[in-house]
């Protein structure tokens, strides 16, 4: 049985006196557009913290992703311990979005990089901006965590009239930094209380056994002590001479693991005021020139000297 309706009006149309929504702002140009959070493990760990305490709010998660993909996070700064950004909704002043996670005790953090000195690999992965596999292992073994387990752990606030939270607009500052974190490890560091600085430093002097002096307790930082060597004058008549390739000898030339280490290990210079890094600018030239290098290294007939590796990206006016 139908139901009759008088004038034009459907039932499913909200009344004639309430106010329609306000258009919403377009991001800002200098919003943070993420392509693809998540990209190594260590960010879908920094992710997967988020919907681990999000649970009841998987779609503020949602559209907190699709705010990050359309550029409406910026403004971000990060700190020991803490993260504020500012977020682009439907009024005109953006909301702030303020992160904190727990830093770790320092004598947690000590603990910590005595064991990471311990192995070689873990200074060579962090050089290479690569956070190591076992990284868990070793701040369990401390004592600690590095990514947050806990709610404890993760503290969000948003300035939006959201009852939620997390509210979309933290999870799109959320989804941002684990873009970050993809890109630099240390910033994961950093939240928990020590800078790339303070990291490589330390390992440095633990593995030369200079840190065991410190103490336990005590803070990592502060300067590398210097290490001389003194090289004797040597013959080259004495070294033993080439005695032709050793049967079975091959060698495999491979793509490398990551591009750019020598950027992504020394960081911006620092006058640096663009909004876009160093690595950021330079990193597709690198890669561009390795893979020419490594085509020309194993005879590849279609490789062209001539066109050689992409220009630089022209840097953005600074802001």
């Amino acid at each position: 049985m139908s139901r009759s309706r008088r004038g034009s009006r459907s039932w499913g149309a909200p009344p004639w006196w309430h106010p329609p929504a306000p258009p919403k702002l377009p991001p800002p140009e200098h919003g943070i557009k993420v392509t693809q959070a998540g990209s190594t493990w260590w960010g879908q760990r920094w992710i997967a913290a988020l919907e681990q305490v999000s649970t009841e709010y998987a779609n503020r998660l949602a559209r907190g992703r699709t705010y990050a993909r359309a550029g409406r996070v910026h403004d971000m700064d990060i700190g020991p311990g803490t993260v504020r950004a500012r977020v682009t909704g439907s009024r005109p002043v953006p909301y702030t979005v303020t992160i904190r996670v727990r830093p770790l005790p320092t004598r947690t953090w000590a603990r910590a990089l005595r064991l990471m000195a311990r192995q070689a690999i873990f200074s060579a992965q962090l050089l290479a901006g690569e956070m190591p596999r076992d990284i868990d292992t070793v701040f369990s073994e401390a004592g600690g965590s590095l990514f947050p387990a806990s709610r404890e752990d993760l503290d969000t606030s948003c300035s939006c009239p959201d009852w939620a939270n997390p509210c979309k607009h933290v999870a799109a500052t959320h989804y941002v930094l684990g873009e970050a974190f993809d890109r630099d490890p240390f910033l994961l560091f950093e939240l928990r209380g020590r800078t790339r600085e303070q990291v490589l430093d330390a390992v440095r002097r633990y593995r030369s056994g200079a840190g065991a002096q410190q103490g336990e307790a005590e803070a990592p930082g502060g300067p590398v002590p210097p290490v001389t060597v003194t090289l004797s004058p040597q013959d080259a008549r004495s070294f033993d001479p080439p005695g032709g390739v050793p049967p079975g000898f091959s060698v495999q030339i491979l793509a490398p693991t990551s591009h750019a280490t020598v950027l992504r290990q020394l960081g911006n210079p620092p006058p640096w005021s663009l909004r876009e890094s160093l690595l950021d600018l330079l990193a597709p030239a690198y890669e561009a020139a390795g893979d020419l290098a490594r085509q020309w290294a194993l005879g590849d007939p279609d490789a062209s000297p001539a066109e050689g590796p992409p220009r630089p990206r022209r840097p953005p006016a600074s802001r």
